[in-house]
């Protein structure tokens, strides 16, 4: 294993240097039926095993989980993301191992990674070097078939809809006014916007459609926040699909498409249990995007872990602006879930790149940018302490070229708003490299917190949104055209403004503009477009350029990966 001082984020590729994947098929994985039994008390007649080394939990076993005290949940949030890498699922990963080496029971619940960008650039999402979950090549790809399940249902929910217009439309739906997607769990920018039912009457009616990415999906976002099987098949039949020509709102339900979707998810809706490198339990389940979506994994893996273990760490994606204000306002506020502690991943290269060293010099110390930088980071660590009501420590990925001068600066920088900060090293040495981070955590989730909202349930859904964005993104203000401003107002008469909002934005800003970097304050934050997740429970803002069907790169992933002699290549 290398030495501590390695870099705690995969450096290039060399001879001598292995890869994530390298190290991840010489890892010794435990047989998933000996996991659960030895780690969890779970016997092998509450398992569905696929292959050797994953598995899912029985829903009967699930429920019988009730009554069981909860643990310790940990959060797991990072900085805005940047080219440079700040390893937050790799720290979950490092914490969750730590805990268990410092004598802890300690689960670790993940989302499941996306085919769009295992394939295109960011990446899988099983971590990387000596903190990774295992097996690492059917994670990032197919995995146990759940992103297959969510996108079958979201489709036949679209098939039967143009199926019931063909044969009639007895529920005299508008077809211009059809809102329910098509889906697929790839990059795909040419689907983005597109024509069906061409080819004559045979065929249906034309209109335009398009496709969104699978982890865009309602469906997907039902099926992380359900907390039973019946609470699945409810939030299913909410979903509004069309509207008629009376602009009344059409749903699943009227399509009687809910209960078939049911069935497409019901065996998916099961938790996955896998392991890390170090033989600790991981459960891997859903997996929304949070820059267009909640950002979170399961509840009902989240809350089966709590069952099981002394101490569960998760993970919100992207910065804290996002996923973490996703999670508490979403998945907390629906869930009830309380988080005990907040851990807020950094790197010092991405600092300075956040204070606008170019990505060719990050390695250099630079004191300079690095002081610009540490804005982005004191905002982060100011909204999760003041803004969302957590106790919060800083983890730092330690790199070999982080020098005592800057490393200095950053606590000292920390310092001031009372937040320790914590070097780990997990990347090179597993477990042993974050034993230092997992007693902070423990400390931390030994004091009172009270979690809080950014806005209240009745505020209006301009008002929570005008909330997040001052209070959050630190905006000077909230516009929208007069065609949205309505489409808000109407949502909000038609009994919708209860729900929490969920904004969908650039990760990599404060504000809506990508290249802005730092702690930007003063911008205005615009919201383009309005989508109503009535079975989710949640009012989408859409806002700048973002989009929720992703295009790939010039250069994706998927060239330099390859099987060569049964073996998976270039994963990472």
């Amino acid at each position: 294993m290398p030495s501590s001082t390695a870099s705690s984020t995969p450096p290039a590729a060399s001879s001598s240097i292995p890869t994530d994947i390298d190290i991840a098929q010489a890892a010794s994985m435990q047989r998933v039926s000996t996991l659960a039994r030895e780690r969890l008390g779970i016997a092998d007649e509450h398992l569905e095993p696929y292959g050797h080394y994953k598995a899912k939990l029985s829903l009967d076993f699930v429920d019988s989980l009730t009554d069981r005290p909860d643990g310790k949940l940990i959060l797991v949030t990072a900085i805005s993301p940047t080219p440079a890498g700040e390893g937050k699922t790799t720290t979950v990963i490092g914490l969750g191992d730590a805990l268990n080496c410092i004598g802890k029971k300690a689960v670790m619940c993940l989302r499941e990674p996306s085919l769009g960008p295992v394939f295109g650039m960011k990446g899988g999402a099983a971590g990387g070097g000596y903190a990774q979950v295992v097996p690492m090549e059917d994670i990032n790809l197919h995995f146990t078939g759940d992103f297959s399940a969510i996108a079958l249902a979201n489709n036949l929910l679209a098939a039967l809809l143009d199926n019931h217009i063909h044969h009639g439309n007895a529920l005299g739906i508008d077809v211009r006014r059809i809102t329910w997607k098509r889906v697929m769990n790839m990059n795909d920018r040419a689907l983005r916007d597109i024509v069906v039912s061409l080819g004559g009457p045979l065929n249906g009616y034309p209109r335009e459609d398009g496709f969104d990415i699978v982890v865009a999906s309602e469906v997907m976002a039902i099926f992380c926040l359900a907390r039973s099987v019946d609470d699945l098949k409810e939030r299913l039949g909410n979903i509004v699909v069309a509207y008629t020509r009376e602009q009344k709102p059409v749903t699943a339900r009227d399509l009687q498409a809910h209960g078939a979707m049911t069935v497409l998810l019901y065996k998916a809706f099961a938790p996955n249990l896998v392991q890390t490198l170090e033989n600790n339990p991981v459960f891997i389940h859903g997996g929304p995007f949070a820059n267009i979506a909640h950002g979170c994994n399961s509840v009902i893996a989240t809350r089966s872990a709590l069952k099981l273990a002394d101490y569960v760490v998760t993970e919100a994606g992207f910065g804290a602006d996002l996923g973490a204000e996703k999670f508490v306002n979403i998945k907390c506020r629906k869930s009830g879930l309380q988080p005990s502690a907040c851990v807020v991943v950094a790197t010092l290269r991405a600092l300075k790149y956040q204070g606008g060293a170019e990505l060719k010099t990050i390695t250099a110390e630079d004191l300079g940018a690095l002081e610009k930088g540490l804005v982005n980071l004191e905002r982060h660590v100011d909204n999760v302490h003041r803004v969302y009501g957590m106790p919060c420590v800083v983890a730092i990925n330690h790199f070999n070229t982080d020098t005592p001068a800057e490393i200095t600066l950053l606590m000292a920088r920390m310092a001031e708003l009372g937040v320790r900060v914590v070097l780990t090293t997990h990347w090179a040495d597993g477990g042993q490299g974050a034993t230092e981070l997992a007693h902070a955590v423990v400390e931390l989730c030994e004091q009172e917190s009270a979690l809080q909202w950014v806005y209240s349930d009745s505020d209006t859904l301009w008002d929570k949104v005008n909330k997040i964005a001052t209070s959050v993104y630190r905006a000077a203000t909230v516009t929208a055209s007069a065609k949205v401003r309505k489409q808000i107002e109407q949502l909000q008469l038609e009994g919708y403004g209860h729900y929490p909002v969920c904004v969908a934005k650039t990760p990599y800003s404060f504000s809506t503009n990508a290249q802005l970097l730092g702690a930007p304050e003063g911008h205005t934050l615009d919201i383009r477009e309005v989508r109503l997740a009535a079975g989710a429970e949640f009012v989408v803002m859409v806002c700048g350029d973002i989009m929720t069907m992703p295009g790939l790169p010039k250069q994706p992933a998927a060239h330099k990966i390859d099987l060569v002699d049964g073996r998976v290549v270039g994963l990472f």
